[in-house]
């Protein structure tokens, strides 16, 4: 009983992180995070 139950929480929490890094609202955020190891750090902080 316990267990399905936390495998359901647990189902419900990976979804949920699924669709926001998913987001179309996020693309632009990790698209800059992609070109970090790229950059020549002038622009990090």
């Amino acid at each position: 009983m316990i267990s399905g139950i936390v495998t359901t929480l647990l189902l419900i929490l990976f979804l949920a992180g699924w669709a926001w890094a998913w987001s179309p609202r996020r693309k632009a955020e990790f698209e800059d995070a992609a070109k970090l190891p790229l950059s020549d750090g002038e622009d990090a902080p």
